[in-house]
């Protein structure tokens, strides 16, 4: 089965947030290229992110799901 991107991060807290937000919702998704950020300075930006993908039967799904409650731009200030 074929995996597709829905989601690109250039951190590696954005893109677990959005894996535990389809995860939640029953989505099979994994993070790919982490590891290799947290190891090296810039990779994530050098390779396109941090990539969250599902298989490509749930892709259309889990995009709906992402834009329908997008990532705050910015964290609240208390």
């Amino acid at each position: 089965m074929e995996l597709v991107t829905v989601y690109r991060a250039f951190n590696p807290a954005e893109a677990q947030l959005v894996w535990s937000r389809l995860d939640a919702a029953g989505f099979h998704a994994l993070v790919a290229h982490e590891l290799s950020a947290l190891s090296l300075d810039g990779y994530a930006l050098a390779a396109g992110g941090i990539l969250v993908q599902v298989p490509e039967p749930e892709a259309s799904d889990a995009r709906e799901l992402l834009a329908a409650a997008p990532l705050p731009d910015e964290p609240e200030q208390a």
